[in-house]
Parts: structure tokens; sequence; C-alpha cells
């Protein structure tokens, strides 16, 4: 049967329909709507797909008025029945170390989810630790060790976050966007290379503390719509996935499903 998987975060909402509720399954189609046009989901995409869901996963970040808007159409169009990821102590072959396990965002847990199946990927028996990076509105880091265990990771500011609070609080800061230098020489290139150097240093730092405590090599994973503006930083030897968090839906839909 077809599945529907969602991921409604702080600026847009991305779907994917795949062949069956399984990491193996199928990507039939995918897309992306921001939040302000969430009214027209179905009339823009949704009810020409050739394929209807019988099922669906998700993770919201938003608020209630958006999440009861896309169950909304989930009911009315397909007769869906809605249902959301929640945070718990233990699923997925994770086990949770968060102080407050139910607080950590639906979203974060979904791609720690993800990064740990693949993890078991690379190696069975003997997986490695793995850092999960969701490069977005926010960026999150987080670590998990070799046996599974989420130990607690970072949030801060993504690249749009960064810029707009330098344009809030700075006189006259408003420049268009500039390209990455070692040493920039223009307001505009100094801004995208401050970006991306706080970012990717909260990686390092991360990926360091993290093979010290684990005793060897992590796995690092980035995902998230903004992740292209990491990709060319050598020092940050990643993974790229594309869909993460649909990764994790995925796993989760499949214990849903044992």
């Amino acid at each position: 049967m077809s599945f529907l998987v969602i991921d409604i975060g702080n600026t847009r909402l991305k779907w994917g329909l795949y062949s069956a509720p399984s990491r193996q399954s199928e990507l039939l189609a995918h897309g992306a709507v921001v939040l302000e046009d969430i009214d027209y989901l179905w009339h823009l995409y949704w009810k020409n797909l050739h394929h209807q869901p019988k099922a669906m996963l998700g993770c919201v970040v938003a608020g209630e008025a958006i999440k009861r808007r896309v169950e909304e159409q989930l009911e009315e169009g397909w007769g869906v029945k809605p249902n959301w990821v929640s945070s718990s102590s233990e699923a997925g072959g994770v086990q949770n170390g968060y102080e407050h396990p139910q607080r950590l965002g639906a979203d974060r847990w979904a791609a720690i989810i993800g990064a740990r199946q693949r993890a078991l990927l690379t190696d069975p028996v003997t997986p490695p630790p793995v850092l999960a990076v969701m490069v977005g509105t926010a960026v999150t880091v987080d670590a998990i060790d070799a046996s599974g265990r989420f130990l607690g990771g970072l949030i801060l500011p993504g690249f749009g976050l960064m810029y707009r609070a330098l344009e809030s609080g700075t006189a006259g800061l408003k420049v268009p966007t500039g390209e990455v230098h070692d040493f920039p020489t223009n307001t505009s290139d100094a801004l995208m290379s401050g970006g991306t150097d706080a970012i990717a240093g909260a990686i390092e730092r991360s990926l360091r503390r993290l093979r010290v405590h684990a005793g060897k090599e992590p796995l690092l994973i980035m995902s998230g719509g903004a992740v292209s503006r990491l990709s060319h930083v050598t020092e940050l030897p990643a993974t790229i996935a594309e869909n993460l968090i649909f990764e994790g839906l995925l796993t989760l839909a499949e214990g849903l499903t044992e």
C-alpha cells in the first residue's frame, strides 16, 4: 500500500509518497510547500497523485492551526487518518538520553532514528557512533553512540536566522548574499563566511567530542533544506542524506506495522 510521510517544519511542509511503509520502499512522489500556502496543498499537489496513500506518519513542529489544516486535507481528500510522531524513551533502535525525552522535537527524533539506521547499515555488528546534523531554519547537531543511545545535541540558528538577526540589530547592514572565502574582503562575503564558519565550527567541535567519548571515528550525516551551503566545507567529511527525517519516519512506520 502507498504510504505518506510528512515533515512540517518551521517554514515548509515536506512530504514523500512511498510504495510501502518501509525504508526499502520506492519513492513515488515528493514535494514541499511553504506554510503560508498550506491551504492549497491538496489542490496544488495531492489531488493529482496517481497513487492514493492508505496511511501516513508525520512529525510537526509548527503550530496547532497548521497541523489541523493538514489533517483536514488528509481526511477530506483521501479519508486518511493522521498519525503524528511523539518523542519517546526508546524507538527505532535508539534510546533517548534527553533529560525529558518527550520534550525532544519530533523532527529531531525522526532524524536521529534515521541516522542510527544508516550507522547500522554501515556495520550491523559494530556500528559506528553517528552525528546527525539537520540544516534548516535552525541547525541541530545530535550525537548517538555506538550502542544506539542518543547522548544529546546542539540547537543553533540557521543561515537565515543569523542574517536576519544581524540585519535587525546592526544599523545599515542589509547586503546581497555573498560567497564563502577564507579571508572575505566585502560585507556580503563576510556574512556568508561567518555564518558558514559558525555552523561548521559547531559541527566540528561536536564531532571531536563524540570521537573522544566513543573512542572511534563517528559517522557524520547531514541533511536539511540548507545543507548544500555546507557541502563545500572539506573539514566536514559528511554523508549527505536527502531525506533523513523521512528515513526515520519510515523506520518508525515499520515498527508500527510489525
